[in-house]
C-alpha cells in the first residue's frame, strides 16, 4: 500500500502565491508517476499536474504557465508551486500516485488540501 499525505494548502488573493506538498510512504518503489488533481463544489474531479518518475510532466491548460510541478525521488515527495493564483483555482487540491502495474486502477489517493483565493 502507498499512503500519500497533503500540505500547504490555504486562504490567500488574487495573483498570489501557495506552495502543496504530498509526501508519499510505504510501498513507494511501486510508485510510477504523481500529480495533483482538484475538485472545485458542483463539479468533477480533474488534472491539474502530473510528473512521471523520470521528471516527464503534463499540466491542465487552465495552470500552464502558472503551476510548476516537481518531484524528490530521494524524498518520495511531490510539489506543486501555484503562481498568479486565480478565484477559478479554488478547490480540494488531490495528491494521486500512480503504480507501474496500475494497481489499484487510477492510483492512490491524498486526503486532500482546501486551496481557497479570494478576489
Amino acid at each position: 500500500q502507498v499512503q500519500l499525505v497533503e500540505s500547504g494548502g490555504g486562504l490567500v488573493q488574487a495573483g498570489g502565491s501557495l506552495r502543496l506538498s504530498c509526501a508519499a510512504s510505504g510501498s513507494v518503489f511501486r510508485i510510477n508517476s504523481m500529480g495533483w488533481y482538484r475538485q472545485a463544489p458542483g463539479k468533477q474531479r480533474e488534472l491539474v499536474a502530473t510528473i512521471t518518475k523520470g521528471g516527464n510532466t503534463n499540466y491542465a491548460d487552465s495552470v500552464k504557465g502558472r503551476f510548476t510541478i516537481s518531484r524528490d525521488n530521494a524524498k518520495n515527495t511531490v510539489y506543486l508551486q501555484m503562481n498568479s493564483l486565480k478565484p477559478e483555482d479554488t478547490a480540494v487540491y488531490y495528491c494521486n500516485a500512480r503504480t507501474y502495474s496500475n494497481i489499484p486502477a487510477g492510483g492512490h489517493w491524498g486526503q486532500g488540501t482546501q486551496v481557497t483565493v479570494s478576489s
